[in-house]
């Protein structure tokens, strides 16, 4: 069973999203425009929420490199 079907997925407002990248609201935007930073599902007029999976995935890719280089520890 893969990690995705264990971990239930949750929408996380944009201040969590904040303090979890480590990013500012200017700096998440220009990443989305970028397509190098997940887009948040529009659940209605007024309210934008991100997949809490989804932000894990690009932690673990930072984590990775860009370039497919792990960091060594």
């Amino acid at each position: 069973m893969s990690d995705e079907t264990e971990i239930p997925d949750r929408f996380v407002k944009l201040d969590e999203v904040k303090r979890r990248v480590g990013l500012g609201k200017t700096m998440i935007y220009r990443l989305i425009q970028e397509g190098r930073f997940p887009a948040p599902y529009k659940l209605s007029p007024f309210a934008s929420r991100w997949s809490d999976r989804e932000i894990m995935a690009w932690i673990n890719d930072v984590k990775d490199g860009f370039e497919g280089k792990k960091r060594k520890i």
